[in-house]
């Protein structure tokens, strides 16, 4: 067999980062025999697998064919040394069994898992980590893919590959300018549902989790959501609101900034109180390594 996991490893490294210089850095080697590799493995191949434009190395569609199957031997490849313990001993200093890559949707990803990522590294300094952030659909279609060893999404997941498994409670607001008229009107009264039903609101795209669990939750009562705006990220659509532009259902740990400020206010509703669960989610095909199991103890996983 002429095909080494060395060579596997540079080809996702480059593919990852885009260039023979950004990987050689990952892989702890010089540009040249990163380079050297590639053209090797293609040679062998007999197929070119990236295009090159201008200093950049883009994925063609063969290198895209290759790339799931190239994941999945590292990943076995790495699973058989951390059952038998190899590299245990250099306490995180091999290159391939301690880089967790890590998948977050948006609001967990801008809100919560900075904070988790830092203690972790405070407990295994050795351990390097990338950080993914997209939405829910985009970081499970990650997972599925095994570009993430792990995600962490805050919407239902639809990939029949993945395992899922509850984290956290989060609790949803419905937010809005102090200034806005639903406010105003109801004065010290609770915002009737007739007001919410006529109000302009603020959503995240379809493919978020927050989208799907807002609409899950308010349909229900609301039947419809009047004049929807769409934006791209939360921080987008939170300061839209705080701009009087319509009422929002967000995530608590999101607007919390721009609640200390005044800029948003809580509306107290007839609605029940809106809760979402958030999920980890990892292939199921695929056998944590020690350190991601102790990723997921650090996160409090049940």
């Amino acid at each position: 067999m002429r095909l080494t996991l060395r060579q596997l490893l540079i080809f996702t490294a480059v593919a990852d980062t885009g260039s023979t210089t950004a990987a050689g850095l990952r892989v702890a080697l010089s540009q040249s025999a990163t380079s050297g590799a590639l053209i090797e493995l293609e040679r062998l191949l007999g197929a070119r697998l990236f295009d090159r434009v201008g200093k950049r190395l883009l994925l063609n569609d063969v290198g895209r064919s290759l790339l799931p199957g190239a994941r999945a031997l590292l990943n076995a490849a790495q699973e058989i040394e951390a059952q038998f313990g190899v590299g245990a001993a250099d306490d995180g200093k091999d290159g391939l069994a301690t880089r967790l890559r890590i998948g977050a949707s948006t609001t967990i990803g801008n809100y919560l898992l900075p904070a988790l990522v830092a203690g972790f590294q405070r407990a295994w300094p050795a351990v390097a980590m990338d950080v993914q952030i997209g939405n829910t659909r985009e970081v499970a279609a990650s997972v599925a893919r095994l570009e993430v060893d792990m995600g962490l999404i805050e919407g239902p997941c639809h990939e029949a590959d993945l395992r899922v498994l509850p984290w956290r409670e989060d609790e949803l607001v419905i937010v809005c300018a102090p200034s806005h008229p639903a406010r105003l009107a109801a004065a010290d009264q609770r915002v009737p549902l007739k007001s919410l039903r006529q109000s302009r609101w603020l959503l995240r795209e379809p493919g978020s989790g927050t989208r799907e669990t807002v609409e899950h939750a308010l349909l229900p009562h609301l039947h419809h959501l009047d004049g929807a705006m769409q934006f791209g990220s939360t921080e987008a659509i939170k300061r839209a609101a705080a701009e009087g532009l319509g009422l929002a259902c967000l995530s608590l740990c999101s607007v919390q900034d721009l609640l200390s400020l005044g800029r948003l206010v809580v509306l107290d509703t007839t609605l029940p109180r809106l809760t979402r669960r958030f999920y980890l989610v990892h292939h199921r095909q695929k056998r944590l390594t020690p350190y991601l199991e102790r990723f997921a103890a650090h996160c409090a996983i049940p």
